[in-house]
């Protein structure tokens, strides 16, 4: 008996998935179009007819399948791999740009107007990794200098004001806005360096003292002898036969430290209170420029209102408050590599197998002549939604893997590890 060839003539059906596609009519059979600008999608799309052809047996067995199915499939399958990868951004980095920018978008999902002008201009939101750099530490680090005033990028203004008889509380806010406006000191009236820059502006005093006249009083004071050594025991004259303890760095350092405070607290005969900007002397001026100091000083900071928006932070309904708010459009499908795209080919392959189901469950069997034929739609729709179920898992559990918060553990643990090792290598000086 001659064995029969096995070229498919359809018997069921006058549709048959041809064995290529046409990258010059995907724009027409796409159901939503989002990628129909892109060439790339669309030879993508072209390209999946004969990948759908070969993996469902087009060589043995008719497709009926149009070029149309395969496309829109193709299409859902790069929205969906859009969808999960924006959706695990969106878990990676909401708390970072919360009351940033947002936008608005077309039905398709796509920017209109905000952040992106171009998802391709390297501004796209979605292609941002706030990661914590140097840069970014260093900002925080002049802020925190700033505050605690050892420096940062704050200019530290200086002022000062000659205090009135019988006159206890000043307000250095005023002060400080009478000199910005008049560009002179209230005290000294000479020029001051930030006229014209308080106004509608907060200002924050960071450090309030004044000046002795006295040249001697730190040196005699402190210890109460002259030239006083000391050995952190006893307090007696340096001579030849003086002892000495030894002591760590950081205690002479604290004493150090404890010895400054004590040049503004413990041996000024003057205090104040400063309450929001308002300056209460202790004791109250009874003689100006005799008694009480002639002048005090302040330093201080000029700072932008804390109810003032600015440019790269909106308050409110206006910023990125959630998950909807942030600009992320579709991802474009040159910015896809090939992990991504292998993906889409097997979900839309996926697609393409749960709809050739559905057509043929239309009818359990169809009748030839002298025969039946038993059709796998059923098969099919439940073999097509556990490889779709599995596309997504698998695509979900990589993200959750790479989350920033995973990859800086992973992070943590190889600088750990090196650690280890190279305590376990010994140090050049003992070698040989």
């Amino acid at each position: 008996m001659a064995i029969p060839t096995l070229t498919p003539v359809s018997q069921v059906s006058a549709v048959i998935l041809p064995r290529t596609g046409s990258a010059s009519d995907v724009s027409l059979q796409t159901p939503i179009g989002v990628y129909d600008a892109s060439t790339d999608f669309l030879s993508g799309a072209a390209d999946q007819i004969n990948y759908t052809y070969q993996k469902l047996g087009g060589d043995v067995l008719d497709i009926e399948l149009t070029t149309g199915s395969v496309y829109a499939a193709y299409e859902e399958a790069v929205l969906e791999y859009s969808y999960i990868v924006n959706m695990h951004q969106s878990k990676n980095i909401l708390s970072d740009i919360l009351g940033m920018t947002t936008g608005t978008f077309d039905h398709d999902g796509e920017l209109k107007e905000g952040e992106l002008s171009s998802s391709l201009s390297g501004t796209h939101i979605a292609l941002k990794y706030p990661k914590v750099t140097f840069a970014l530490n260093q900002k925080y680090g002049d802020a925190v200098s700033t505050q605690v005033g050892i420096g940062g990028l704050t200019r530290i203004y200086s002022g000062s004001f000659a205090p009135i008889k019988n006159i206890q509380d000043y307000d250095l806010g005023a002060i400080i806005l009478s000199a910005s406006n008049n560009n002179l000191d209230v005290a000294t009236g000479d020029p001051v360096p930030y006229s014209g820059l308080v106004s509608g502006k907060r200002v924050i005093v960071d450090k309030v003292y004044y000046k002795t006249p006295s040249a001697m009083w730190r040196f005699f004071g402190y210890y109460g002898g002259l030239n006083t050594v000391g050995n952190l025991a006893n307090y007696g004259q340096y001579a030849d036969d003086s002892t000495f303890q030894l002591v760590p760095v950081w205690q002479n350092k604290s004493q150090a430290m404890e010895f400054e405070d004590a040049i503004y607290t413990r041996n000024s005969h003057y205090s104040f209170q400063l309450d929001n900007n308002n300056l209460r002397l202790f004791p109250m001026p009874v003689n100006p420029g005799n008694v009480t100091p002639e002048f005090y000083h302040f330093d201080f900071r000029i700072v932008e209102d804390a109810w003032t928006e600015t440019s790269g932070s909106v308050s409110g309904i206006d910023g990125i408050n959630n998950m909807n708010t942030i600009p992320f459009a579709n991802i474009p499908y040159a910015n896809i590599n090939s992990i991504g795209k292998q993906w889409i080919r097997r979900f839309a392959l996926a697609l393409c197998k749960e709809t050739l189901g559905q057509i043929r469950s239309k009818f359990a069997t169809v009748p030839i002549p002298g025969e039946s034929v038993t059709l796998n739609g059923t098969a099919l729709i439940s073999e097509a939604r556990e490889e779709q179920t599995n596309l997504r898992g698998e695509l979900s559990d990589v993200l959750d893997q790479l989350t920033y918060q995973a990859l800086a553990a992973k992070d943590s643990e190889i600088s750990d590890n090196v650690n280890n090792l190279s305590q376990k290598i010994p140090a050049g000086v003992f070698v040989g």
